[in-house]
């Protein structure tokens, strides 16, 4: 068992390590398929081998090679680190600086197998959403991380550090930057070469930043879609008794049965991994499983006459669930559904995010990887059946939207009659989330916010959980908009509700959706209380790409601004600029995520507290521009809520002026201009 002193070693060669293999017992990736040419396997196995000596070339050649041949990309496996991979207490790791501590700190959590989707691959979530290429870079990465002082640099390019460079103190101490490909070569066929040679990564979001805290940030976003869901479509703020339909307990999308025990509601789930679904079990976030279709309907029919709280894990294909309750239905008229969505990794349909429903988990596996245009057919036959059962229910008081996982884009691609008539690119027959129910909540500055107490100590969280709630609760009593309030409200339930449902799985974190003012004065009321020694180590701020301005993306953060600019992504490209030069510990930028490859660009950011004022000054000056971006963003997209916003922003800070856009008082003007 290695240590973390050995851990930030740099690579072990001599001896080299055992070669112990995949490990039995832990889900592992889909095997892939970047169709390398015989030149380009050479490129890749030369691109692997650059990380050691000559001396030891010729032993892991055999090696990477059959990696390569059997799995699809070369992972090193024999490097995987015999230690217990886990988020440690800070004052563990052997660093110059608690900066870099921190960091190691979330590396080692996105990559613990409690938290990570396939913790020997580096994936942390979504199917492929990366924390490194291969092994050799995460002792690398270790090793710099160790050895830096607060003049250096760490500088990460697609998983691979490039080294260690000279900079100041105000700098941050990381940069990371994913898949940052040309815009011409940014295709998913590309991007499976490229990734098989090494050279660029797909880091989704949280993942590949080294920010993920678990499922519980999509707990949480799924808890307020579902609320505000409920709101919208149902009209009603008490939903017990009423049917949420999805599919996925894998990674993030793990989350949603605990999200259904939280509302109150019934949560029907499907998952064909076996072991993704024993696994939520185990962790209390699911409360009972089935793998009948039958007993699937008994007892959902049981919950609805009693309002129970439920979360029901159906081990099979959601394609089977959806036609099973069209079946039920058209026999007995009865709807047994109120809300539905879908979290299979739909931005990787292919390569293992969708299972078609023609063929077993284990079946599927297998012709993905020997006949990959075959698993193409099927699964866009799949989408097809699957959309066409959901259509059906939707003929009734059943409400359907998309979660942001391509899943209507690739449904679209595959012939699926989602089409909305008169409708522009990125809006189909049934809305995203963000265009209907969270696209307001971004508008008013709200996202998801988070933090990470790197002492490892539950009752540092409790601390924060309760400053956070004070603050919360002082900005109500002094007086703010209702649309305001009813967020904060909905934000001091969850965090009430937070302890009791045993959210926390791996690091000592919580998030909550907040805007700038209480983003910030949450940020100081923590800083302050390390300062006093309330909170016995620093705590990383951080949040979810997918917020107020952290993502550009057109079927998903931005798919609810209509001036043209859908697909344009000024907006996520200067946030990492801009959280760079206010005083982020870290900062990462992202080709993909959520959407998938080609699809979206995205950053995120670290910001270490740990008691000084400069940490404060640092957190109210990069805070306010993190969120301000974004609200100024759809300001000058037409959007009301983010002009009212901004506006009162101006007024509370003379250094913030922004651009404001002016109304066409009269459409005619237009036409007459445009006439021929």
């Amino acid at each position: 068992m290695s240590s973390l002193q050995e851990l930030c070693s740099g690579l072990p060669l001599r001896p080299l390590p055992e070669n112990r293999g995949r490990w039995a017992g832990v889900p592992h990736a889909p095997v892939r398929t970047p169709s390398l040419s015989p030149a380009e396997e050479q490129l890749a196995l030369r691109n692997a081998l650059r990380y050691f000596p000559p001396d030891v070339q010729k032993l892991l050649a055999q090696e990477f090679a059959q990696e390569l041949r059997q799995f699809g990309h070369i992972y090193m496996y024999r490097f995987c680190p015999n230690i217990e991979m886990r988020a440690y207490p800070i004052d563990q790791y052997p660093c110059r600086t608690r900066a870099a501590a921190a960091i190691m700190h979330m590396i080692m959590n996105n990559l613990d197998p409690a938290v990570a989707q396939f913790p020997q691959e580096l994936v942390t979530y979504g199917g492929n959403g990366q924390v490194f290429s291969n092994w050799a870079q995460f002792w690398l990465t270790m090793s710099y991380l160790s050895k830096m002082t607060e003049e250096q640099t760490l500088v990460m390019y697609s998983g691979h550090p490039l080294g260690l460079f000279p900079s100041s103190p105000g700098a941050p101490r990381l940069v990371i930057t994913n898949g940052m490909v040309i815009p011409n070569y940014s295709s998913k066929t590309e991007y499976e070469k490229l990734f098989a040679l090494g050279v660029t990564m797909y880091g989704q979001m949280t993942a590949g930043s080294y920010c993920y805290i678990g499922p519980q940030g999509i707990v949480h976003g799924t808890v307020l879609t579902v609320l505000n869901a409920g709101r919208r479509y149902l009209g009603l703020e008490d939903l017990a008794g009423k049917v949420f339909v999805t599919s996925g307990l894998g990674g993030m999308s793990g989350a949603q049965a605990k999200a259904a025990a939280i509302v109150g509601c019934i949560g029907v789930i499907a998952e064909v991994d076996k072991a993704a679904l024993v696994k939520r079990h185990r962790q209390g976030w699911l409360m009972e499983v089935t793998d009948s279709l039958d007993h699937c309907i008994v007892r959902l029919r049981e919950a609805r006459k009693k309002k129970e709280v439920l979360s029901l894990g159906y081990h099979g294909n959601v394609v089977d669930l959806w036609e099973r309750l069209v079946h039920e239905l058209d026999t007995t008229g009865e709807l047994l559904v109120d809300l539905g969505s879908d979290q299979t990794s739909c931005h990787n349909p292919f390569n293992g995010g969708y299972y078609p429903v023609q063929l077993s988990f284990s079946e599927a596996q297998s012709l993905m990887s020997s006949n990959p245009a075959a698993f193409k057919h099927l699964v866009q036959e799949s989408l097809r059946r699957h959309v066409s059962a959901i259509n059906r229910l939707a003929q009734e008081k059943f409400f359907f939207w998309d979660y942001g996982n391509a899943f209507l884009l690739e449904a679209q691609r595959a012939g699926a009659d989602v089409q909305k008539k008169g409708a522009n690119k990125t809006e189909f027959r049934y809305p995203s989330y963000v265009q209907h129910i969270m696209g307001d909540i971004f508008s008013q500055g709200f996202g998801p916010f988070r933090w990470v107490c790197t002492s490892g100590d539950p009752q540092d969280l409790a601390v924060t959980d309760h400053l956070a709630t004070s603050v919360l609760e002082k900005a109500i009593a002094d007086g703010v908009k209702a649309s305001v309030k009813l967020q904060y409200m909905d934000n001091i339930r969850w965090i009430r509700e937070a302890a009791k449902h045993q959210l926390v799985v791996g690091s000592q974190a919580r998030i909550l959706y907040s805007d700038q003012k209480g983003r910030v004065a949450i940020a100081v009321a923590i800083n302050q209380a390390i300062a006093s020694g309330k909170i016995k180590a620093p705590v990383v701020l951080s949040r979810d790409h997918h917020d107020v301005s952290g993502t550009d993306s057109p079927f998903r953060e931005t798919s609810n601004i209509y001036d043209g600019s859908a697909f344009c992504a000024d907006m996520a490209v200067q946030n990492f600029v801009g959280d760079a030069c206010r005083g982020a510990t870290w900062v990462a930028l992202h080709n993909g995520g959520g959407v998938g490859w080609g699809e979206v660009i995205n950053g995120g950011f670290g910001l270490v507290l740990d008691g000084t004022s400069q940490a404060e000054q640092k957190a109210r000056m990069m805070l306010s521009w993190d969120v301000s971006n974004g609200v100024a963003r759809r300001c000058w997209s037409g959007n009301p809520k983010a002009y009212e916003i901004i506006c009162q922003t101006m007024q509370e800070n003379n250094g913030l002026v922004v651009t404001l856009p002016h109304e066409v008082a009269d459409e005619q003007v237009l036409q007459q201009a445009l006439r021929p």
